[in-house]
């Protein structure tokens, strides 16, 4: 269902594709950024990128929960962290290679920006992930 790819000529990513590629007829789920809210839509970890990419995956997951998918079926991110030192997108980028997002590995791009939505607000990840089939058939 999701064929990723590596091209040979380019330098090999470490943990992710150059391209997803999904057939025809598969179901997609398009995802708002997941942000770093807690469920009163608290910042969660003022002021820690670490612990907010935790909870940005966390919402990621529910997201893809409710949709009938999950961190496997994700075939590509944006992953914006407000800073401008590689050095915090490399911490961020191992919360999300830890997650499970990489096993694919899907296809991603990391971002520093400077700034997000919400006051307090460090980290974000748009997601595209395919919708499997349910058992029976169902799409």
């Amino acid at each position: 269902m999701i064929r990723r790819v590596t091209a040979p000529a380019l330098f090999p990513p470490p943990t992710y594709s150059h391209a997803s590629v999904v057939e025809a007829g598969t179901k997609l789920a398009f995802l708002a950024g997941a942000v770093p809210l807690d469920e009163h839509g608290a910042v969660v970890g003022p002021g820690d990128p670490v612990r907010q990419a935790e909870q940005v995956i966390a919402n990621l997951r529910e997201q893809l929960r409710v949709v009938g998918s999950d961190l496997a079926h994700v075939v590509a991110t944006d992953v914006y962290v407000v800073c401008s030192e590689p050095a915090v997108l490399t911490s961020v980028w191992e919360v999300v290679r830890a997650s499970g997002l990489s096993t694919g590995p899907h296809s991603s791009t990391l971002l520093g920006v400077a700034c997000l939505g919400y006051t307090g607000q460090l980290v974000e990840i748009t997601a595209t992930a395919v919708v499997p089939e349910q058992a029976g058939g169902d799409r």
